[in-house]
């Protein structure tokens, strides 16, 4: 099991320590305590998990629970959805829904597949935008959805805007595991993989995350040229050959980053 307070607690400081507020940090490391595998925990669960002593983390879940990120049900906790607030809060403010969503719209309807716009949060990228395709993948995923970096489309392209010391932290932190035959692990092969996204200004992710299923991705751009974020289409191998993709998406998928890029930095 993850110490994930060992995770938080190692990681490399920007701050001064004086500057630090443990008990903030403790207080994100419990609601970061819940995920699909833990979406009720007992006390003891959440001390567990975190490695917080019970006293520590009872103050805590009380403290989130009066504040209305966290609901008691009998012995067991539990997130509210007064937790969303924190995550749309940042996406608001980044104003990327706003302004991806018809283009994404847009490029959805010309291709007929399933169309998202993501930010990079630590090792894992966040659905900030989707349009779904009609039909359904085995992976449902929508906005405030959280996957590895390492093994998406878009977390690729993001990434290959990084310094490669960054890029190096994301793969040591990330917990690289296979998904299927096809998933590309090694940290040597990912950044191979990563500085194609580069040298391409594109990437096609090729069944790594999923048997079946190709995506391709596309930088989004800020004013000063820096990658903020990244779209991507998802298809499946059964309906789209690479010739098509090469020919018809990936045209289709840069254009629209151009445009979202574009949208993003007159606002």
């Amino acid at each position: 099991m993850t110490d994930l307070r060992a995770v938080e607690m190692t990681r490399p400081r920007r701050i001064k320590d004086s500057d630090f507020v443990q008990s903030l940090a403790r207080g994100l490391l419990v609601i970061r305590s819940f995920d699909e595998d833990h979406r009720r925990q007992t006390l003891s669960d959440v001390a567990r998990r975190t490695n917080l002593n019970r006293a520590t983390a009872r103050r805590l879940l009380l403290t989130l629970a009066d504040l209305g990120y966290v609901r008691l049900d009998d012995r067991y906790f539990s997130l509210s959805p007064g937790v969303l607030q924190l995550g749309y809060a940042y996406i608001a403010a980044l104003g990327a829904r706003a302004i991806a969503q018809p283009y994404l719209e847009s490029l959805g309807e010309a291709v007929g597949e399933s169309c998202s716009m993501t930010v990079l949060d630590g090792t894992d990228v966040v659905y900030v935008a989707r349009v779904p395709a009609k039909r359904i993948f085995s992976l449902t995923l929508g906005v405030g959805s959280r996957l590895p970096a390492y093994i998406t489309s878009m977390g690729r392209v993001i990434m290959s805007d990084l310094p490669e010391s960054e890029i190096d932290e994301i793969l040591a932190a990330s917990n690289l595991e296979a998904r299927n035959a096809n998933s590309v692990i090694d940290p040597a092969l990912i950044k191979i993989e990563v500085q194609k996204a580069k040298a391409q200004g594109w990437y096609l992710l090729d069944e790594e995350l999923e048997l079946g299923i190709r995506a391709v991705a596309a930088p989004i751009r800020d004013e000063t040229g820096r990658v903020v974020g990244a779209i991507n289409v998802s298809t499946t191998t059964a309906l789209t050959s690479k010739p098509k993709i090469y020919d018809e998406i990936v045209p289709a998928v840069l254009k629209t980053s151009h445009e979202i890029s574009a949208a993003m930095q007159s606002r």
